[in-house]
């Protein structure tokens, strides 16, 4: 019985002892509140870099055809979401996953899931994620490849919207509710965003935010943020974020403005229909990678521990805005 209690009192000294080693080892300039530093640390299995590869290595192949709107490989790009939502349990938020949209003689698809919240009041919120699935199809020939299979622009953001989905339908924490919504017909001028963002608005949805994913499968320099934000003064979107986050994950570009990327991502018809803050967060700032529209922006071109770094860092800065008591995020006047 004394050897018990010993060992009892020795695992609690040992404990305590860890315990006060990872306090004492916090830098002093991380004066985060309490509560932040908790939900800093990750409930579920963090997103690996190889389940971010296998997505990738399917959607970003050549069997994919580039993934133009109203081709056999968006098709197939389309029915590989629509599974994924099904085998990690994000539901339909229409009828089905699909909202559909013609230009002309091309249909189109929007694939759309949701996870609800479980707040009683908070639910009837939404925070929408983002990204688009489609690509230009072909791109000028380069030793005989002339499929643009579009990796980076933008598997890469479609991938970490689908991982932000499958944590949080599996984790069951948000007290908001989550779409998951992926785009065609970027690649044509926003047609897909804009299509979805009108029903949605027509629907009346209560949105909160949203935020686009736009190429995040490149890291930037070690001297800069490890992510930037379109229309960075439009809100306090990303000083909110990083205050969960623990960490400056989302900063500040200065060509962001002078490139006019807020107005070029499918974040900007949800601000348009909704008035609200709806970003973009990318990693590729022109400078990090030279495959744009080039049919080298390929599966192993991208940088998935990078991949799967932003995501897990983003975790914590996603939960903590979906699950304040209140709407922190709020438009600024720029």
């Amino acid at each position: 019985m004394k050897q018990v209690k010993f060992f009892i009192l020795f695992f609690v000294i040992v404990a305590c002892s860890s315990t006060q080693k990872k306090i004492d080892s916090q830098p002093e300039e991380e004066s985060l509140p309490q509560e932040v530093i908790v939900a800093s640390t990750p409930a579920f299995p963090i997103v690996t870099p190889e389940a971010i590869k296998e997505s990738m290595e399917y959607l970003a192949s050549d069997e994919l055809e580039g993934r133009a709107t109203g081709s056999e490989g968006i098709e197939k790009a389309a029915v590989f979401i629509e599974n994924y939502f099904k085998k990690n349990n994000i539901k339909p938020y229409f009828e089905t996953y699909r909202d559909t949209f013609k230009l002309g003689d091309i249909i189109g698809y929007n694939v759309v899931g949701m996870i609800e919240g479980n707040d009683p009041k908070l639910k009837d919120e939404f925070i929408i994620l983002g990204g688009h699935y489609d690509h230009i199809g072909e791109g000028k020939e380069v030793n005989g490849d002339k499929i643009a299979n579009g990796a980076n622009d933008d598997a890469s953001g479609t991938i970490a919207a689908m991982e932000f989905g499958k944590h949080f339908a599996n984790l069951k924490t948000n007290k908001r509710s989550i779409l998951i919504t992926l785009y065609a017909a970027e690649e044509m001028g926003l047609k897909g965003s804009a299509h979805l963002a009108k029903r949605l608005k027509d629907n009346s949805l209560n949105a909160y935010t949203m935020i686009n994913f736009e190429m995040i499968g490149v890291p930037r320099s070690e001297d800069k943020t490890m992510a930037y934000m379109s229309g960075y003064n439009r809100s306090n979107f990303a000083q909110t974020l990083n205050k969960y986050a623990g960490e400056e994950v989302v900063g500040f570009f200065p060509k962001a403005k002078e490139f006019n990327l807020f107005f070029r991502s499918d974040n900007f018809p949800f601000y348009k229909e909704f008035n609200m803050p709806a970003h973009a967060i990318s990693t590729f700032d022109f400078t990090n990678f030279e495959y744009y529209h080039h049919v080298d922006d390929e599966a192993d071109k991208m940088d998935y521990n990078h991949m799967a770094s932003f995501i897990n860092k983003m975790i914590p800065g996603l939960e903590g805005m979906m699950n304040a008591p209140t709407k922190e995020v709020t438009l600024s006047d720029e």
